[in-house]
């Protein structure tokens, strides 16, 4: 089950945070009930901090570093992320929304009921990464390499998967799975006979098969 703030083994050292600045370091913060319009987060670091409630549209958390981090209510919207690290995070109904994050690196992220929408992690690196009663929509993974990632209760519809790299990687308990392009690089991803059945036409046309009835 989600965590509370007040379950955060660091909730009693938390203080309210002001602004935020790029290159900046930040422990025991707590940012919430806030709007952060084309924030510059490049290069900021993040350490057992909280987030509650807080919106950022446009914005850039290049190479920026979140570590130990709860997140609940956040949205991202149109914001770029390239090669950040986001490590033993917790991230509860957000929403991202046209997010670049190509190139990042997600180890043992989990996710609960939250919203991605056109979000490219091209070349990016999953590990332990888990996508609890979700929904990713068109989410481009191409080139990426995932690991130990599941997606219980998680709909999934227009998946890039081109070129990835997967392994134990677990689909099955995802609510639906829908591959837009490059379903051949499924190798390694664990499925059930009935997506297996699902993804039957797309494997034909990766294969060049014509499937028609007599």
């Amino acid at each position: 089950m989600p965590r509370e703030l007040a379950d955060l083994p660091f909730a009693q050292w938390l203080e309210t945070a002001g602004d935020l600045r790029a290159e900046d370091e930040y422990e025991c913060a707590l940012f919430e009930a806030a709007e952060h319009p084309g924030a510059d987060l490049r290069h900021t670091e993040f350490g057992q901090c909280a987030f509650r409630g807080v919106t950022f549209s446009g914005g850039s958390a290049h190479n920026a570093r979140f570590a130990d981090v709860w997140l609940h209510g956040v949205r991202f919207t149109g914001t770029e992320m390239p090669d950040a690290m986001w490590m033993d995070a917790e991230i509860i109904e957000g929403a991202w929304s046209g997010v670049e994050a190509s190139g990042a690196e997600l180890r043992r992220v989990v996710f609960h009921n939250c919203k991605f929408d056109s979000v490219n992690l091209r070349g990016a690196t999953l590990t332990k990464v888990r996508f609890v009663d979700c929904v990713l929509r068109h989410i481009d993974i191409g080139a990426a390499k995932l690991s130990e990632v599941e997606f219980p209760g998680t709909e999934i519809s227009a998946l890039v998967v081109r070129d990835t790299q997967l392994k134990k990687v677990d689909f099955r308990q995802a609510q639906s799975l829908g591959v837009g392009d490059g379903v051949d690089a499924l190798r390694g991803a664990i499925i059930t006979p009935g997506q297996l059945l699902d993804l039957a036409p797309a494997f034909a046309a990766a294969a060049g098969l014509v499937v028609k009835p007599l």
